[in-house]
């Protein structure tokens, strides 16, 4: 069996080349298509479009694994029931289950690598990425847009807010609001900008002071004011990127500070679960590759087959879009937005394969 074995992983291996072949030049250049849009002269430049492109690879590749894995393994079982090879299996004793689990196999391998590809490669090349772009479009009108980019801090009875990271990654126009014990607001500082240095140290520029004591107001002016900050201990840019750019202990880390400064963190927890969630969707995916493929050899041809299977793994990736979009507005359990609908769809491969098993028996 262990030639078996070795000979359907090369042939699923091949398929998964094949499939990521089609898909990520596919992808790439609709991404390229939507970056055009933002080029301007003397801003963000074609190169820096085809650059950015380019970094995000590695994340479309973690996005379209159960696509590749589905869409892969349906060609690669499909070629092997259009030459017989599963038929003469079939015919040898093999059964559907033993076929499936090697592809589980080769699922479960996929899966590990894009896991490591998503920690180690996509999290930084996309925030890096994204780091280039928002630089570029710094020195265009683009940056002047209504769109909200603030970014809020608690902790305790204090709030920060930054209205939005120069192009140099600068706070600029920085509020912080004090409260006392019974939420009456006592102090009020606004800055034209900040300057970020070691630890929590921050130096803020242009500082407005307000006080309210015993109903007495109080306002002053400095140039300079030191004041420790309340955002987490990380690269401030890293909070203003969207939650998938964030690697697995990038979320644990900003989840638990967001946690510990009692603000809302369900985006993030179901990106988190979602992270995982996607392995055992990847193992779904190639598992429903396998009634896909038996059943060809008595239907329609491989492109039929093909094109199925890439309307089923659409459909799939809404659904699970749309639940967690639902799960994010309804605040419901992260670990089951994130987890529950790859399991359920994983179940549902492993019934549809032990009934096709029985039904070819």
């Amino acid at each position: 069996m262990k030639i078996l074995d070795r000979y359907l992983l090369r042939n699923m291996f091949f398929g998964f080349i094949a499939a990521a072949a089609l898909l990520l030049p596919l992808f790439s250049a609709l991404d390229l298509v939507k970056e055009l849009d933002d080029i301007e002269e003397g801003g963000y430049r074609l190169i820096q479009a085809v650059e950015v492109v380019m970094m995000t690879l590695p994340r479309r590749v973690v996005e379209l694994a159960p696509f590749i894995a589905l869409l892969g393994g349906i060609a690669a079982l499909g070629q092997l029931a259009m030459t017989h090879e599963l038929s003469v299996l079939r015919a040898a004793g093999v059964s559907v289950i033993r076929i499936s689990l090697t592809t589980l196999l080769a699922g479960v391998i996929l899966a590990a690598l894009v896991s490591l590809i998503d920690e180690f490669a996509a999290s930084p090349l996309q925030q890096k990425a994204l780091q280039i772009r928002a630089q570029a479009l710094a020195l265009t009108d683009r940056d002047k847009t209504d769109e909200d980019q603030s970014l809020w801090a608690r902790r305790e009875n204090d709030y920060a807010r930054i209205n939005r990271l120069r192009g140099d990654r600068v706070p600029t126009r920085l509020e912080i609001f004090s409260f006392d014990d019974n939420q009456h607001l006592k102090q009020y500082i606004s800055a034209e900008y900040a300057e970020i240095r070691e630890g929590r140290a921050w130096l803020l520029h242009n500082t407005w002071v307000k006080t309210w004591e015993a109903e007495h107001e109080t306002s002053q002016h400095v140039d300079t004011m030191p004041w420790i900050s309340i955002f987490p201990e990380t690269r401030l840019n890293e909070i203003s990127f969207p939650p998938e750019s964030f690697s697995a202990r990038q979320l644990d880390h900003y989840i638990h500070f967001l946690q510990d400064t009692r603000q809302p963190a369900g985006q993030y927890q179901v990106a988190l679960w979602q992270k995982l969630g996607t392995p055992v969707l990847t193992l779904a995916m190639i598992l429903f590759a396998v009634p896909f493929a038996f059943s060809q050899t008595r239907s329609s041809g491989l492109g039929s087959k093909l094109s199925i299977g890439a309307i089923t793994g659409l459909l799939i990736y809404m659904a699970n879009s749309i639940i967690a979009s639902l799960g994010i507005l309804y605040k419901l359990n992260p670990i089951l937005v994130g987890t529950l609908p790859a399991t359920f769809m994983l179940g549902v491969a492993m019934l549809l394969v032990t009934r096709f098993d029985r039904g070819k028996a």
